[in-house]
């Protein structure tokens, strides 16, 4: 299971949290967001190691705004959190960027909404349905990815706590690519408790009993 931790816009902050090796690190540049990255150095995210996936996290932004901030940020991945098209995926998709589409689950929430995206998304993320795309701190009923046909992985987000490890490392599908880790792992908005998240990670990267090697 990969592990991505969203919401970074501390540079010392960042620089912990990557220490502990996350697979994904997020970054969002929607202006609505509590954990707008507004003011953050590039630098910041440039000095990260690079087997760290640079993520931004965009809702419905334009093409030219995006691709702006990939090369401000030398970013290695785009989640799209918001209405975008697929052909917007494929634009991005085509200029070599690990696409991750993102869509917010509830009870009504058509999983075959997604199907038009899958021939231009590396990964789906299923989030909670929130007005404010996200970071709520409120989960979605994980039943519902039963409704999920499609081969495309995808990562798991939406109020996950440490909690939740164990409820995780129990979900066998095998399209479930990586968890995604925010407002519960959180000291404020954009600042992360590094010990909370600590333990989570040596939770989470230990054997699955009866499945050790």
């Amino acid at each position: 299971m990969k592990i991505k931790v969203c919401g970074m816009r501390d540079p010392e902050n960042i620089k912990a949290v990557a220490a502990l090796s996350p697979d994904y690190m997020g970054f969002i540049f929607y202006p609505g967001s509590e954990r707008f990255v507004a003011g953050l150095p590039p630098k910041a995210i440039w000095s990260l190691p690079e087997d760290i996936i640079t993520t931004g996290v965009f809702v419905d932004s334009g093409y030219d705004e995006i691709i702006a901030n990939v090369e401000k940020f030398r970013l290695q991945a785009v989640q799209l959190h918001g209405s975008e098209t697929p052909e917007l995926c494929g634009k991005l998709y085509a200029d070599g960027l690990q696409v991750i589409k993102a869509f917010g689950v509830n009870e009504q929430f058509d999983f075959d909404t997604t199907e038009p995206f899958s021939e231009y998304a590396d990964y789906f993320l299923f989030d909670t349905k929130t007005p404010g795309h996200g970071g709520s701190g409120a989960s979605f009923n994980w039943a519902l990815l039963e409704n999920y046909l499609l081969d495309v992985p995808y990562f798991l987000s939406g109020g996950i706590g440490p909690d939740a490890v164990d409820d995780l490392k129990a979900n066998y599908d095998h399209r479930f690519y990586a968890v995604d880790l925010n407002s519960r792992f959180e000291v404020s908005p954009g600042l992360k408790d590094v010990e909370k998240l600590r333990n989570v990670f040596k939770q989470l990267r230990s054997p699955v009993r009866g499945q050790e090697k």
